[in-house]
């Protein structure tokens, strides 16, 4: 995956706009980068059937991952980012600028529980699940339409504050999930001290 200079440009924009530059930053760790990398290439290797896909990516964020896929080998139609706080959304809406003038992307402020799917995607990314509790995961889970593949990411870092619903295993985090699931695999990043699981499935209605 080779990031196109434009957007790299449209990331350092979003980075010296932003209010809060060292939050902005915290989209760019070696973590958080890592693991979008292994989401991709997985998909890139083993899920050759995505063509002109349509993806929702709720814990959207800075809208990090959302670019990272579209310069991927995926085929993709349109993305749209959901994240609750409503400081995410210009972040994201600049980093992804070329691919909102294209009209392929858009980022909405939105609580992920009641967010309301006008079409079904054929991709539901969520690669923050540890930053909601089990109650409301469940909600979240319910609201996917059933034949859009999932694809979950979380994590053992329990030490952060903001991690209020992580996982001791992958077993524990499938168990949480309740899919039917294609694929479970366990990421150890250099550098630091975590682990992250990731599953990918379909909802097991």
């Amino acid at each position: 995956m080779k990031i196109d200079i434009d957007d790299i440009k449209f990331w350092m924009d979003a980075i010296r706009n932003s209010e809060d530059r060292d939050r902005t930053l915290e989209s760019f760790w070696g973590g958080q980068l890592w693991s979008k990398t292994w989401l991709i290439e997985h998909l890139e290797k083993n899920e050759r059937s995505i063509t002109n896909a349509s993806i929702v990516i709720h814990g959207g964020w800075n809208g990090v991952l959302a670019s990272m896929l579209f310069n991927s080998n995926l085929g993709i139609k349109h993305i749209t980012s959901v994240d609750i706080d409503p400081s995410c959304e210009t972040t994201a809406l600049t980093i992804n600028k070329r691919q909102e003038i294209d009209g392929k992307f858009i980022a909405i402020t939105a609580d992920m529980c009641k967010y309301e799917y006008d079409k079904i995607p054929d991709i539901v990314i969520n690669t923050s699940c540890e930053h909601i509790t089990q109650d409301q995961y469940d909600i979240w889970l319910k609201n996917i339409p059933s034949n859009a593949t999932v694809v979950l990411q979380s994590n053992n870092y329990f030490s952060l504050k903001e991690h209020i619903n992580c996982s001791k295993t992958l077993e524990d985090f499938q168990n949480k999930s309740r899919l039917k699931i294609k694929f479970a695999d366990e990421l150890n990043l250099p550098y630091v001290d975590y682990t992250r699981y990731m599953i990918i499935g379909t909802k097991n209605d």
